[in-house]
C-alpha cells in the first residue's frame, strides 16, 4: 500500500467523524506506516495554506487551537506554520511577520510515541479542516518614509515598556504616572502620523487587525475593546463564536488600541479581584453576576472617559488637524463597510448586580486613560 493510500485511509476514518473509535483507527494506520510521515506533514502544510486562503492569520489559528485543543496540538501547529513561513516568497505584511516571530519563540515540535503523535496530528487536522472562511485582513498601507521606521519602533517599544511597568508596580502613584506618560505618547504619535500623511500626500489607508476576546465575560470585554477602539478613531466588530474582534483603523491607531485595551483589561481584572475580596470580607458572597456587572460598568464608564479625553486631545492641537481626522474617519467607515456589509448589535445580559456595577464604575474612574503631569 502506498504512503498516500495510508494517509487517505486515516483521513477518511478520522477527519470526518468525531468519535474516539474513528480517531484511534486512523491513528493506528498512520502509526503502523513510518513511510507516510513525509506525506502526512505535507498534507498538514496544505491545511495551513488553506486556512490562509480562508482569511485566517497565524495568531488567529493558534488562538483557536489553544482554546479548543491542548498544548501538544499547539506545538504541532506552530511547527507547521513556521515550516510554511520558510517558503514565503512575498511578504504578507509587518503584522504577519511579527506573529511568526512570536511563534518562533514558543515551544514547538513534539516528542511522543507514534500512536500519540498520530492521534494529535489527526485531531489538529480535523480542526483545521473545519475552520470557516472569515474576512481577510489586508495589510495597512503606511507612509513609506524609511527614516521613520526606526523612530516608530522605538516609540512603540517605549510605550510597551511604560505599560508593562504600570501593570507590574504595586504603587498606584507610580502606575498612574507611567500610564499617563504612555497615553501621552500614544496620542502624540497618532496625531503626528495623521498630519505627516496629510502634508506629504502619502497614500496610506486603513487596515485591520484581530484581537482575542476570550471568555469568561467576553461580552463585557468586547464592549471595553469597542470603547477603546472608538476613542482611538477605530471601529471594532466582535465575532462571538470565534472569540475575537476585528478592529479597523490606521496603523498607529491600531497599535494604540491593542496596547491600551490590553493594559486596561489587566487593570480591570486586578481591580475586580480586589473588589470581590472586599465584598467577601464583608460577609457578602459574590458570584458570576458580580464579576459580569463589574466589567460591564467598567467598560461603560471607560468608554465615556475615553471619548471625553479624545475630544480634549483634538481641541488642543493645531487647527488643520480637524479636516485630516474627518477624512480618516470616513476612510475607516468605508473600509469597515467593505469588510462587514452586514453587522448586528448585541445586548449585554447578566448585568444585575448593583454592587458589582458601582465597584466597576469606581475602578474605571481610577484607571489611567489620559495624560497628566507626573506626580512629584
Amino acid at each position: 500500500m502506498s504512503t498516500s493510500s495510508t494517509v487517505e485511509r486515516a483521513f477518511a476514518a478520522a477527519l470526518y467523524a468525531d468519535s474516539d473509535t474513528a480517531l484511534d483507527s486512523g491513528a493506528s494506520a498512520l502509526a503502523a506506516d513510518p513511510a507516510c510521515d513525509a506525506e502526512l506533514a505535507r498534507r498538514g502544510e496544505e491545511f495551513v495554506a488553506a486556512a490562509w486562503r480562508r482569511g485566517w492569520q497565524p495568531a488567529d489559528v493558534v488562538r483557536i487551537v489553544r482554546r479548543d485543543l491542548d498544548d501538544v496540538h499547539v506545538r504541532l501547529l506552530i511547527s507547521l506554520i513556521l515550516k510554511d513561513g520558510e517558503g514565503e516568497q512575498v511578504s504578507r505584511g509587518a503584522r504577519w511577520t511579527a506573529q511568526l516571530d512570536e511563534l518562533a519563540a514558543e515551544p514547538h515540535g513534539l516528542r511522543a510515541d507514534r500512536f500519540s503523535r498520530a492521534s494529535a496530528t489527526l485531531e489538529l487536522y480535523r480542526l483545521l479542516l473545519r475552520l470557516p472562511s472569515i474576512e481577510p485582513l489586508d495589510a495597512p498601507t503606511a507612509p513609506a518614509a524609511a527614516a521613520g521606521a526606526p523612530r516608530e519602533t522605538r516609540m512603540l517599544t517605549r510605550i510597551r515598556a511604560l505599560l508593562a511597568k504600570a501593570e507590574a508596580t504595586g504603587f498606584p502613584e507610580e502606575a498612574e504616572a507611567l500610564s499617563a506618560k504612555a497615553q501621552e505618547l500614544m496620542a502624540r504619535h497618532s496625531i503626528d502620523e495623521a498630519l505627516l500623511a496629510a502634508r506629504t500626500h502619502a497614500k496610506d489607508a486603513p487596515g485591520a487587525c484581530r484581537i482575542g476576546v476570550e471568555p469568561p465575560y467576553e461580552t463585557a470585554k468586547a464592549v471595553l475593546l469597542d470603547a477603546v477602539a472608538g476613542a482611538n478613531r477605530c471601529r471594532a466588530v466582535w465575532n462571538d463564536a470565534l472569540c475575537f474582534s476585528t478592529v479597523v483603523g490606521f496603523e498607529p491607531d491600531l497599535e494604540a488600541v491593542e496596547l491600551l485595551y490590553t493594559s486596561l483589561l489587566v487593570q480591570a481584572t486586578v481591580a475586580m479581584a480586589k473588589a470581590e475580596a472586599a465584598q467577601r470580607a464583608g460577609g457578602r458572597k459574590r458570584t458570576k453576576t458580580f464579576r459580569q456587572s463589574f466589567l460591564a460598568a467598567y467598560a461603560h464608564r471607560i468608554g465615556d472617559r475615553l471619548a471625553s479625553v479624545a475630544e480634549e486631545q483634538v481641541t488642543v492641537t493645531e487647527g488643520d488637524l480637524l479636516p485630516v481626522l474627518a477624512a480618516r474617519d470616513v476612510a475607516v467607515a468605508d473600509h469597515l463597510d467593505r469588510m462587514f456589509p452586514e453587522t448586528v448589535t448585541t445586548r449585554m445580559r447578566g448585568v444585575t448586580d448593583e454592587a458589582g456595577w458601582h465597584e466597576g464604575a469606581a475602578a474605571a474612574d481610577r484607571a489611567q486613560v489620559r495624560g497628566r503631569r507626573p506626580l512629584p
